[in-house]
């Protein structure tokens, strides 16, 4: 059976940082009748940083997904874009959660979420350019500002400062 095809769009942000977060993810697939659904998340955290909410929101969206999939995943974070293809994780993973000058790996939390939900998925991870036109990008981060500015914003369980 051949994978679903999907794709995911994110973005987080913090006012401040560390400071009060959100993120927005965008996930779209055609379904075989060839209708296309389009699904948002988002959600606010009261205190996190930039970076987790750009994780988060990979995270989260990954988690939604229910079958194996093929993913072309779009984020303008190159924190996790990079990581990513530039195979920083597989390096953080092997110094035991250490980077390359030795100090504590952030987010390790999400990091391990991650690993577990993109594991059964293909997943091609595309860098774009933050508030440059792309219509999905600009989405995602408008959800993510307005998430961050909701009353009811929620504990970033695994923030550290």
């Amino acid at each position: 059976m051949d994978k679903p095809n999907v794709e995911i769009y994110t973005d987080g942000a913090c006012a401040n940082n560390p400071g009060k977060g959100g993120y927005g993810a965008i996930l779209m697939y055609q379904k075989k009748d060839g209708k296309m659904v389009f699904k948002k998340i988002s959600k606010g955290f009261e205190l996190t940083t930039n970076n987790r909410m750009e994780l988060m929101a990979v995270v989260d969206a990954l988690s939604i997904l229910k079958v194996p999939c093929c993913i072309k995943l779009y984020s303008d974070s190159k924190y996790v874009i990079d990581a990513i293809n530039k195979n920083w994780l597989q390096g953080w993973i092997k110094k035991n959660w250490k980077t390359s000058s030795n100090s504590k790996v952030k987010n390790v939390d999400l990091w391990q979420k991650f690993i577990q939900l993109s594991k059964n998925h293909t997943i091609e991870y595309i860098w774009v350019k933050g508030h440059n036109d792309n219509k999905y990008n600009e989405l995602c981060d408008k959800m993510a500002v307005e998430a961050r500015s909701n009353n009811n914003l929620e504990y970033d369980k695994g923030f550290e400062l």
